[in-house]
This record gives structure tokens, sequence and C-alpha cells, in this order.
């Protein structure tokens, strides 16, 4: 059997058998088809299952810094591995060929996306009216919402929250203006950390807990519109329909407000081990993404202001 027929073979068996979608039978035929290609031009012939069968580790890393060397990213090379894996397994089942020793191959590391931040403007935009805009499609919401989700907002952007982190707050944790200097949030691993809270978060969260007088102190500091605590989903939806109505960009969610919070701090200058602590991060590796915003930030207003830059 040729190489060309096994991929055949295998793809007809992700389609019957695996059931996968037509998108990951098209990916995997042109990762196959790359392989395939570079087999040809590093065993000098046509591959055949013979061929196949006398792969060593050494030609698979062969073949990923040979894509490597073609400008193809890490994402990529990650899943063209993942399929040549999947194809070298399904041929061991099927023809009784000796498997690669493919759990010593390490796959390409993907870069952790950069954090994609808002501006200034915009940030202050959405947390300030995200919660009171108004959808001439929809009923106007009651004000103890409206001033909730400007809370909640002002809140994530001000102190640098996870969403999850802020809505499992009480009553008893609510930053008011003649309380404590620092909010106590349990992050990630019950992992405890101190806040500093502006007054302008404080004094959203008073505005909004006159709404809730009498609520007990154990009692969700955000609630639903049904009387259990809020669920991230609708913050987040409200955020969605937000961005559409004012303009702002894709990337406008809760979450977005966090990378804002420390890329405006790093911008204006604040330590990077001290946004770390701020942030919850257990590495200062994941705080260090967002130094590549902020020289991506630096770097789009050099575009625009010098007169040589373009």
């Amino acid at each position: 059997m040729s190489a060309d027929a096994a991929r055949g073979a295998f793809l007809d068996w992700l389609a019957r058998e695996r059931r996968a979608s037509p998108h990951t039978i098209a990916a995997y035929g042109r990762d196959l088809s790359d392989f395939l290609g570079f087999l040809r031009g590093h065993l000098g012939e046509e591959p055949d299952l013979a061929a196949l069968a006398g792969l060593t580790a050494a030609d698979l890393r062969g073949f990923l810094a040979y894509r490597a060397a073609t400008g193809v990213g890490p994402a990529t090379r990650a899943r063209q591995l993942a399929a040549v894996r999947s194809f070298l397994r399904f041929l061991a089942r099927t023809e009784g060929l000796d498997p690669v020793a493919l759990g010593s191959i390490r796959g390409p590391r993907p870069k952790p996306p950069v954090p994609r931040a808002l501006t200034a403007d915009q940030a202050r935009e959405a947390v300030s009216t995200a919660g009171s805009i108004h959808d001439p499609q929809r009923a106007e919401r009651p004000a103890e919402q409206q001033a909730r989700d400007v809370a909640l907002f002002t809140l994530l952007y001000g102190c640098g929250l996870r969403l999850g982190e802020a809505l499992a707050l009480t009553i008893r944790d609510a930053p008011l203006p003649r309380g404590t200097e620092a909010l106590r949030v349990l992050g990630k691993g019950a992992k405890p950390r101190l806040v500093p809270v502006l007054p302008a978060v404080r004094e959203a969260i008073a505005a909004y807990l006159r709404f809730r007088r009498g609520a007990m102190p154990d009692a969700p500091l955000f609630m639903g519109a049904r009387g259990a605590r809020l669920n991230p989903a609708v913050a987040q939806k409200t955020l969605r329909t937000y961005r559409q109505l004012a303009g702002l960009p894709e990337h406008a969610t809760p979450h977005a407000l966090r990378h804002s919070f420390a890329t405006h701090l790093l911008g204006g200058g604040v330590d990077l081990r001290a946004i770390q602590e701020l942030l919850g991060h257990a590495s200062l590796s994941t705080t260090q993404r967002y130094t590549a915003v902020d020289a991506a930030a630096l770097l789009a207003t050099w575009r625009r202001a010098h007169p040589r830059a373009g």
C-alpha cells in the first residue's frame, strides 16, 4: 500500500468511524499531504508502508523543523504533529506497523495570546455607562440592575478582578466609602490577596447597595433578577450588547477590563511585580504578557506621532 492510499484510508476512518467534522477531515488531509510531501524529499522516493514503518522520532522532528523553516507558526505545527500521530497510530492498529516512539516528541508550544486591552477612554466609558445604555429593541432595565452592572464593571476595571472573583463576593466583603483600604479577594486555587480599592469603585458599590438595604451579610453582593447570585453569562451578555450599541471593539468583554487594569498600570509606570500581586498571578511570566501590550501601544503611538514613521 502506498502512503497516499494509507492517508485515504485514515481519512475515511475519521469520517465513518470517528464521525469527525468535514473541517477536521480537511485539515488533517492537508496536514498529512504536507507530511508525505516532506517524506518524498527526505527519503528520495515515494513513501509506502515500509517507509512509514521505518520512521524514527528524528524523522518527525525533521518534519517539524522543515515546517518551521518555511514560516509555519507553532500552533499549526502542533496541529500537524497531532495529525501525524493519529495517522501513525491508526496504521499501527490496522496494518501492524511498529509505532514510532511518539511519546519522546514534544510539539511546539504555542505562545499564549497577547491580552487585548481597551483604551483608557473605552474602559471608562464601558464601566460608567454599560449598565444604563438602553437597547431600543428591549424593555428598559430596572434601576437596580443598571446600578449593579455599573458597580460590577467599575470593580473589574478599578481592581483588576476576574469576573468569577467579583461574583463570589458577599455583602460583607463590599468595599464601602468608610471601609478598609483594601479588598480581600479569593483567587484561583483559593489563594487570597489584598487589592487596593479606588474611591470611584467604593462610590459605585455604595450606589448599588442602596437598592439592597436589609440584605444579610452573607448574601451575594451581585444578585441576578431572580434573587440568586448573578450568573457570569448575564454580565457577559450585558457588555456584549453594550459594545454593539456603543461601537466598541469585539474584545470589549468583562475580562478585557481586567486586562485593561493591568495594561494601564504598566503604562503608568507600575512595577511588574506589583501588578503580579494585584492580579494574583502565580508566575511572573504570566504577568509579563502585558509588556507586549504596552510595547505595541508604544509602537502605535510612535507611528502616529513621528514625522518619518510612514
